[in-house]
């Protein structure tokens, strides 16, 4: 379906809202879920419906304003998509890399710990609020980290994104408080190393 009246929507969790306990609680995960991903999904279709009735009504609005807002919203609400599904109950989502994505860490940064490294380096230092992702380059068929400021600043365009880290303090407070690098170390916990190589796999079919 194209066109009007079509809206994003909140997606389901992959798994329990305990499930990811002990690196990140039901009381910590249910916050970020429930409130602020549900924030950013409200917030482009808010703009979305601005959109759709100024061209009803062909009125003027601010476009330049409107359109980094949704930009923002949007980069949000598909960030925190990406990163649900690329985070599982420990033990399920694989221990490390395997396949086309363990081949290609091994070729671009010769081992897992140094991308581990360089990885978490990225997240630990994102300005303000921010992510760190992995993504892959299909002109050069590299994996490159990128490290995003809010939701959409820094992104590499048109480079698919395979794995996500959030480092909000919206994604960590709750249980780290300040302490963000204990909450990265935390992750490599519940990575789920297997959709992150489908990813990989569907990008390069």
């Amino acid at each position: 379906k194209m066109g009007t009246n079509v809206f994003y929507t909140l997606p389901k969790l992959p798994y329990g809202y305990k499930d990811l306990e002990p690196f990140i609680s039901e009381a910590q995960l249910t916050l970020h879920h429930d409130k602020h991903h549900q924030a950013y999904v409200t917030g482009a279709n808010t703009l979305l419906e601005k959109l759709d009735k100024a061209r009803k009504e062909n009125a003027d609005i601010d476009m330049k304003a409107t359109l980094k807002e949704l930009s923002f919203n949007i980069g949000g609400h598909l960030l925190h998509s990406l990163f649900w599904a690329n985070l599982a109950p420990q033990g399920k989502g694989g221990d490390k890399p395997e396949g086309l994505l363990a081949n290609a860490i091994d070729k671009e940064f010769g081992s897992l710990e140094r991308f581990k490294k360089e990885f978490t380096q990225a997240a630990a230092s994102t300005e303000g609020s921010g992510w760190a992702a992995l993504s892959f380059c299909l002109q050069t068929n590299r994996p490159i980290i990128m490290q995003i400021e809010k939701h959409n600043v820094n992104v590499y365009p048109m480079f698919r994104i395979l794995m996500v880290l959030d480092v909000w303090e919206h994604a960590y407070y709750l249980d780290y408080q300040n302490l963000r690098p204990k909450f990265i170390e935390a992750f490599w916990n519940i990575v789920n190393w297997n959709e992150v190589n489908n990813r990989l796999v569907s990008l390069l079919k």
